[in-house]
């Protein structure tokens, strides 16, 4: 394993577990996971940051691993404010001014939205796959039939039908996932066993199915976070300085990333990671800590 040490915190919500390596007085850089994954996707990246002198954090998101619940009547919201507010608190709990964040899917979205709404806080972006704020407003709004089929467990999470069977079923189905997302990596099902454990945090299926209902309209959010709804909804620029990582061999399809430069407004570097599928970290740890690393730097080129 990557990381040398466990933690937790308390947020107004969660008590978060976490992973570390690195020295403390190093540059924070926060390494952010997806659904259906969990931090163990950093176990290569984090060694290769630390012997760069960061200090290396990944925590697990709500609903993933020993992340918990403090109160039992708190909505087990999936929403992207949600996701948002958790890594602010996080960093606050840990007191960290300002960090290096990093993350693709999930953690990719949680990361963007901090940078965009509080980028006093982000030293720099490395985010997977484009702008990964969700413009909600357009979600139903149909795109190429070939990109469609592959949402399949988007639109099966709308049914209870859906949420039975990632009750029932949820490593057969997540390990499909990771085959099908990761085409070209070889080790996804034999890398997964290490991940399924987290999958079966209590709150994982209340939490999954809730995003992506929410996303389309079909779920009203946690009221808390309505206000940080509304600021997203405008889509807001990114001005800290990003590394926007695109994958060249993503089982999820849709348009090139390339596409969302425009919401991107400091410096800008974008590299394709050709033949990796949507795991970024986990399939090419090298190529992702070479990105992190670049923002370690006072500038982007």
């Amino acid at each position: 394993m990557g990381f040398t040490s466990t933690g937790r915190v308390t947020t107004s919500t969660l008590d978060i577990a976490y992973e570390q390596a690195g020295p403390l007085d190093g540059i924070p850089v926060i390494l952010l996971h997806g659904f259906p994954y969990d931090v163990r996707a950093f176990d290569e990246v984090a060694p290769l940051l630390a012997a760069r002198n960061a200090r290396v954090l990944a925590p697990f998101l709500r609903g993933f691993g020993a992340t918990s619940f403090r109160d039992g009547s708190t909505m087990r919201s999936g929403q992207q404010a949600a996701l948002g507010h958790d890594l602010v608190e996080f960093m606050d709990a840990l007191e960290i001014g300002s960090a290096v964040l990093a993350g693709y899917d999930w953690g990719g979205r949680a990361a963007c939205i901090t940078a965009a709404l509080h980028p006093e806080r982000v030293r720099g972006l490395v985010t997977v796959d484009g702008y990964n704020i969700q413009d909600i407003a357009a979600a139903n709004e149909p795109t190429r039939p070939e990109w469609e089929q592959t949402f399949w467990y988007q639109f099966y999470f709308h049914s209870e039908r859906g949420r039975r069977g990632l009750e029932r079923n949820r490593e057969e189905l997540c390990s499909l996932l990771w085959r099908t997302w990761s085409p070209t990596w070889r080790e996804a099902g034999d890398a997964f066993p290490a991940s399924a454990p987290s999958l079966h945090n209590p709150a994982f299926v209340d939490v999954v199915v809730h995003s992506y209902r929410h996303r389309y309209g079909l779920a009203e959010g946690d009221p808390r976070y309505q206000r940080t709804e509304d600021l997203l909804a405008e889509q807001p620029p990114i001005t800290v300085p990003t590394v926007l990582l695109e994958t060249g061999a993503d089982g999820l399809l849709g348009p090139s990333s390339a596409g969302d430069r425009g919401h991107f407004t400091g410096s800008y570097d974008h590299r394709l990671l050709r033949g990796v599928g949507h795991n970024a970290p986990q399939e090419a740890p090298e190529e992702f800590a070479d990105a992190v690393a670049a923002l370690l730097r006072p500038t982007v080129r």
